[in-house]
């Protein structure tokens, strides 16, 4: 989740909404890779989530990585919230799942080195305090009452609104896990062309590191509950942006988009203001009840960017956000697969001429399936397991094309299309077979 942002001037003209997108753009030689992945907390002795404060905690843990290896603290009061070091940072979603955001690097390997640093150094502390750390798409056994609540004004707000809209915001926020990556665009058109081709795909990445078999305690009916949790949450700030494949998509349509989305917050002098349900709109013309008379500036827009949810997210820069977490070689593969398909020319096109012939309704279809079947869904007529398969052959060749040997990141991706099977199914057979039907090998299982 977003650290909140400061500065960036009064917002003058409606103008500078997209001009703030634009920005963005950047030449192919500075394009770079920015990969998340979030991982629960858990204490060895008793299986239970990790709390914020005490001995064993994640408090202690990041008191430990300022001291030992250089993080520059980030507070919000006299709380603890976040790190920061070398363009990284890390931070806490609302219950304790604990995030890397990587620095901008120039290669998939290297975003596979930094996680392996940023593992190293969170093991050296948590395993003599009896903590690990769980690569997996949902908590599996924790009730919601169970949760530690992370002492973060924004999430104390979401928290509020997440109760009263939808059906399954509140797990969202507290159980669930995922990994993602950012990458440029080179111009507003490369902007729309990758946005349709990350939409659109969005449900090949959501079957093909489905690793959330498990809600409550027993298997919950889907390979990704984490994504069938997404599509209960708010129908105003998620989904598949039906509109981004409309003739004339560019960035202006996706502000309009954003402007209508409802507020959370502003951010002011430390504090989260409560702004829930309220216009940016408003904002704009100086009508915000929450600051009546007061304009936003451009860190209000950013911040308010970072409260919309669909599968793929334009800021400066997109994020694909359909994947489950997962084992440590699966959250490399997140970031190899995308950057395949993103960051080569002819693998681009390639990949917009695989779906360009999805219409909205199966787009859809998809995002249902792979939540409840991952590889073995379908919808519209086509076969996941297919259109993951191709996709996987244009990331390939992508990655082959930049001469840096990323492609062998693709490997568990090539095993799951070999069988149909994902994490999910592995989890599910080991349940069902040596497990005999308890949850309490997966921990250590799953831990990274």
């Amino acid at each position: 989740m977003s650290i909140p942002q400061s500065g960036g001037g009064p917002i003058e003209s409606f103008d500078q909404l997209a001009a703030y997108m634009e920005s963005g753009s950047k030449p192919r030689e500075a394009w770079r890779i920015g990969a998340e992945h979030e991982k629960f907390g858990w204490l060895t002795d008793t299986r239970q989530p990790l709390p914020y404060a005490g001995a064993r905690s994640i408090s202690a843990i990041f008191d430990a990585l300022v001291a030992r290896y250089g993080w520059e603290p980030v507070r919000e009061g006299d709380n603890i919230i976040g790190l920061t070091r070398n363009g990284a940072n890390v931070s806490l979603e609302p219950g304790g799942q604990f995030e890397l955001s990587g620095a901008p690097l120039a290669s998939t390997l290297e975003v596979a080195a930094e996680l392996q640093v940023h593992l190293d150094e969170v093991r050296s502390i948590a395993d003599p305090m009896g903590v690990r750390f769980m690569g997996i798409g949902a908590a599996p056994e924790w009730s919601h009452e169970t949760m530690p609540v992370m002492p973060k004004g924004r999430y104390r707000l979401m928290t509020d609104y997440m109760g009263r809209v939808g059906t399954h915001g509140t797990q969202m926020m507290y159980r669930t896990s995922t990994v993602q990556v950012n990458l440029d665009y080179g111009s507003e058109a490369d902007m729309v062309k990758k946005l349709r081709v990350a939409l659109a795909l969005q449900p090949v990445a959501t079957a093909l590191f489905a690793s959330s078999p498990f809600f409550d305690g027993k298997p919950n009916g889907h390979r990704s509950w984490r994504s069938r949790i997404w599509r209960g949450l708010d129908d105003s700030r998620t989904g598949m942006l039906p509109f981004a494949f409309d003739p004339g998509m560019g960035f202006q349509a996706y502000v309009d988009w954003v402007l209508d989305v409802p507020m959370y917050f502003v951010y002011r002098d430390g504090k989260y203001i409560n702004a829930l349900g309220q216009s940016f709109r408003d904002f704009l013309a100086g009508r915000l009840p929450a600051l009546p008379g007061e304009k936003p500036t451009l860190s209000d827009w950013a911040d308010h960017m970072t409260t919309v949810f669909p599968e793929a997210r334009v800021k400066k820069y997109i994020e694909m956000r359909g994947a489950d977490c997962g084992d440590q070689a699966h959250i490399a593969a997140l970031p190899a697969f995308w950057v395949g398909l993103m960051y080569d020319q002819t693998a681009l096109d390639a990949a917009w001429d695989l779906v360009k012939g999805l219409d909205a309704e199966t787009r859809e279809g998809l995002r249902v399936a792979a939540s409840v079947s991952a590889l073995q869904g379908a919808a519209g007529g086509v076969k996941l397991w297919d259109l993951a398969r191709a996709a996987v052959g244009l990331s390939h060749a992508g990655l082959v094309a930049r001469g840096l040997g990323e492609e062998v990141q693709l490997a568990p991706l090539v095993e799951s299309l070999k069988t149909g099977r994902t994490q999910a199914d592995k989890w599910l057979d080991l349940y069902n077979g040596d497990w005999g039907k308890s949850l309490q090998p997966l921990y250590a299982a799953a831990s990274l």
